[in-house]
């Protein structure tokens, strides 16, 4: 099982209960200096620095009694924030139509990075405008997407 699909099932649960969206998670292994972000959301609303901290006693708790990282490792918690990362077809569904900022682990027709309006959302792929021309991006091939904040 993928780390991630196991602390979805572990911290999603209470963060629900909490009354709050599981956005997602990042994971980055750097030794002793490893840090485990997780984002939480709540739609209309947002989250403020006591949300984060309240959670994240949770989430300690939790990881303390299922260890599901062995090494040690930094807990973040906070919001995706305006410039949000998009982890999951349904981030992407739900943002259809607005800029985002993608790079892609291998080319697509000659680019890696992209930045434009994703005009198409689909089960395994997002299409994005750039300087006129359409870009299909399966998710397999997204190294890492974000929302472009708009004011």
């Amino acid at each position: 099982m993928r780390l991630e699909d196991k602390l979805e099932g572990l911290f999603k649960p209470t963060i629900e209960s909490m009354g709050f969206e599981l956005w997602g998670f990042e994971y980055l292994p750097a030794g002793r200096h490893s840090i485990l972000r997780v984002f939480i959301d709540k739609e209309d609303v947002g989250v403020t620095v006591d949300d984060c901290a309240s959670i994240s006693r949770q989430i300690s708790a939790i990881m303390d009694v299922e260890d599901p990282i062995s090494s040690a490792y930094m807990l973040e918690v906070s919001s995706p924030g305006m410039d949000r990362l998009l982890l999951k077809p349904s981030h992407f569904q739900r943002y259809q139509g607005k800029t985002v900022q993608v790079r892609t682990a291998v080319g697509v027709l000659g680019r890696k990075k992209f930045k434009g309006p994703m005009v198409q959302v689909t089960d395994t792929a997002i299409e994005i405008e750039v300087d006129g021309e359409l870009y299909e991006i399966d998710y397999d091939i997204i190294e890492k997407a974000n929302l472009v904040a708009e004011f």
